[in-house]
C-alpha cells in the first residue's frame, strides 16, 4: 500500500494500459485498482435487467422492493 501511494499515478496509469491492478497491503491482496469501463460493465452484469427478471423462473422481489427505513410513519390529520 506504501508502494502504491507514492506511485499512484503510475499504479493508475497501469490500469488504464495493461487492465486490473491488485493493491496488496502487508503482503496480502487487499483491492484492485479497474477500469472504469470494466467497472461499469461489471455493475450492469450484476444487476439483472427487467427482461431477466421477467423471464426468470423463480419471483427476484428483492431486486425490485428497496429495503424499509426506520422512519416512523405518519398518521393522517383530520381537518375539522
Amino acid at each position: 500500500m506504501q508502494d502504491a501511494k507514492a506511485r499512484f499515478s503510475e499504479l493508475l496509469d497501469a490500469c488504464v494500459n495493461e487492465g486490473p491492478q491488485v493493491v496488496s497491503r502487508r503482503g496480502t491482496e487487499t483491492a484492485v485498482l479497474v477500469p472504469i469501463e470494466e467497472w461499469r460493465r461489471m455493475q450492469r452484469a450484476a444487476r439483472p435487467s427487467l427482461k431477466e427478471l421477467l423471464l426468470a423462473d423463480t419471483a427476484r422481489t428483492e431486486a425490485l422492493v428497496p429495503a424499509r427505513g426506520r422512519a416512523r410513519r405518519r398518521h393522517p390529520v383530520s381537518i375539522g
